[in-house]
């Protein structure tokens, strides 16, 4: 992915305040969003700096998952335009690993530049240690997720973007992926974006929260 501007129709777009433009490593202007004829986001405006983490919330349904992808730049017919990094890595709902290679192919064949002892060391940071030759299907979900976060921080990201990756953990599970998640982010220090309906993960993670409220959604900031 490459950095720079992405533009959905052309149309002039003012510049994102919410941080200084020397400090802001994301910068969004989702003007209008569609699907057919419905207009589902209007007027998202935010930027995030490196090292801060931005929270994402709101009812489901209404367009949290589609800004990240916007964000990302996988769905690029939107009005509007986004800044981003060139180094980005994304952590979804599910795990979404390569089933039929090791949990250390995992890493290395999405990293091309990592080595084997880079690859070891950060499935060691992550707590697979001795799991580097096991397939994703004979690690249990918690593995599995803490895989896709050696995934995701292996490529020293400048920008990460996580979809509700807490969901369908049990409690003890969630928190100790909290915990290691919370670690990495401030050891890597990428700029964060992450969809979470729980709002005890956000308060404890974000800088700031935002939230997507309305038809067509649009922002409204909290204060932690």
């Amino acid at each position: 992915m490459t950095p720079g501007i992405q533009n959905g129709t052309g149309r002039q777009v003012p510049p994102v305040q919410a941080v200084p433009a020397d400090r802001a490593a994301i910068r969004v202007n989702i003007l209008s969003k569609r699907f057919g004829a419905t207009e589902v986001l209007r007027g998202v405006h935010f930027s995030v700096a490196r090292g801060e983490t931005v929270a994402l919330v709101g009812p489901s349904g209404i367009g949290k998952s589609t800004v990240l992808r916007i964000v990302a730049g996988l769905d690029p017919a939107f009005d509007g335009e986004v800044q981003r990094p060139e180094a980005v890595a994304m952590v979804f709902q599910e795990p979404t690993l390569l089933p039929w290679r090791s949990a250390l192919q995992n890493l290395t064949l999405v990293h091309p530049d990592l080595s084997d002892s880079g690859a070891r060391a950060m499935l060691a940071r992550v707590g697979l240690k001795g799991r580097e030759e096991a397939f994703p299907r004979s690690l249990s979900l918690g593995q599995q997720r803490r895989l896709a976060l050696a995934r995701a921080f292996a490529g020293a990201p400048e920008m990460l973007i996580m979809d509700e990756p807490f969901v369908s953990l049990d409690p003890e599970l969630a928190e100790a992926m909290l915990g290691l998640t919370e670690e990495l982010i401030a050891e890597h220090r990428p700029a964060t974006i992450f969809v979470t309906h729980a709002r005890d993960e956000a308060d404890r993670l974000a800088s700031r929260v935002l939230e997507l409220r309305g038809t067509p959604a649009t922002l409204t900031p909290h204060l932690i």
